[in-house]
């Protein structure tokens, strides 16, 4: 009888000291709320690539959706009043953190608390568009990834001009509910002085505008494109790329999948790779630090794509110089 109640003992001095362990597991685990406002169409397999590499990258940290946080995704679509509407329901939801994904998304949420943190990915100079006052230390409760620096502007008409010599227009192609195109006229400016091209800015809203600006340009030799990056410009590239195809207008873009959809040329940092690195900023929100006390940071990867039957079709011989450069050729 001893025996057993010693062993009853022990049982129950084991039980009471696995009983805080267990309670501290479960406070391990609950569930963290992560909001997520992308600016894109969810029918677009870019985007699934997008959010698919941010959700590894934060499993790969610890955090797994549906186990130890739940995240409550939302697509804007490149319609502005939409990403207004669901970056005030996504603040509703009270959060612990919010992803947001293009500049639109991100001034939205920005608008609609000053509290709860935000991590922002792919947004075209953060300063210049007035959501945080410095890269250095952000202050406030937002931080990010942005993912263009205002030098490409003239980068790209450099490109331009590179593939088709005799570039003698070029238009900049932006969507201006949607980007600032500010930041990137005074390259896009210097460089088309440089090269003795006119410069000519595009605005669109719709396929309406998109075909008029294209076609307006390829009623004489020499008119070429800059397709700026914006969630309607990537939710519309069908068309623009159709109708740069139909008019004879070379095109740069700043990203592949572009080229891969039959665009001429692309340069522009790797936008997954900046979805994995926005997890890691997430992480650390999540696990207590600030994000105002977390840098911007700027794209580490770049790459260069080029089409070379879409070249051909224009009647262009690409150069060595960018096909040496170029990261990916299609054929």
């Amino acid at each position: 009888m001893l025996g057993i109640r010693r062993r009853e003992f022990i049982t129950l001095i084991g039980c009471a000291a696995a009983w805080p362990l267990a309670a501290r597991a479960q406070q391990r685990e609950r569930v963290r709320r992560i909001g997520r406002l992308m600016g894109g169409d969810e029918n677009d397999p870019v985007q699934k690539t997008f959010v698919s590499a941010f959700t590894q990258a934060l499993a790969d940290l610890g955090w797994a959706d549906g186990r130890n946080v739940r995240i409550d995704l939302r697509w804007g679509r490149g319609d502005i009043n939409r990403i207004r509407a669901l970056a005030q329901e996504l603040v509703g939801l009270q959060p612990d953190i919010i992803l947001t994904n293009t500049t639109p998304a991100t001034v939205a949420v920005q608008r609609e608390t000053r509290t709860i943190p935000i991590v922002f990915a792919n947004v075209a100079d953060p300063v210049v568009s007035g959501i945080v006052p410095r890269f250095n230390q952000p202050g406030g409760n937002i931080t990010g990834f942005a993912n263009y620096e205002a030098t490409l502007g003239g980068k790209w008409l450099e490109l331009l001009s590179e593939i088709a010599p005799g570039l003698k227009r070029a238009a900049i192609m932006f969507n201006p509910d949607l980007l600032p195109v500010l930041p990137f006229m005074p390259s896009f400016e210097t460089a088309a002085r440089s090269l003795k091209v006119v410069p000519i800015t595009a605005p669109v809203h719709g396929n309406e505008e998109i075909e008029t600006a294209i076609t307006t340009l390829g009623r004489e030799p020499g008119g070429g494109l800059v397709v700026m990056p914006d969630g309607f410009v990537l939710a519309h590239r069908a068309p623009i790329i159709s109708a740069a195809a139909r008019n004879n207008v070379p095109a740069v873009y700043t990203q592949s999948f572009f080229v891969r959809d039959g665009g001429l040329l692309s340069y522009g940092p790797d936008r997954v790779d900046t979805f994995r690195r926005a997890a890691s900023y997430v992480d650390r929100s999540l696990r207590g630090e600030k994000p105002g006390d977390l840098p911007v940071q700027f794209p580490t990867k770049f790459e260069m794509a080029v089409n070379l039957k879409t070249a051909k079709a224009l009647g262009l011989a690409v150069p060595p110089s960018i096909l040496l450069r170029a990261d990916e050729q299609i054929e």
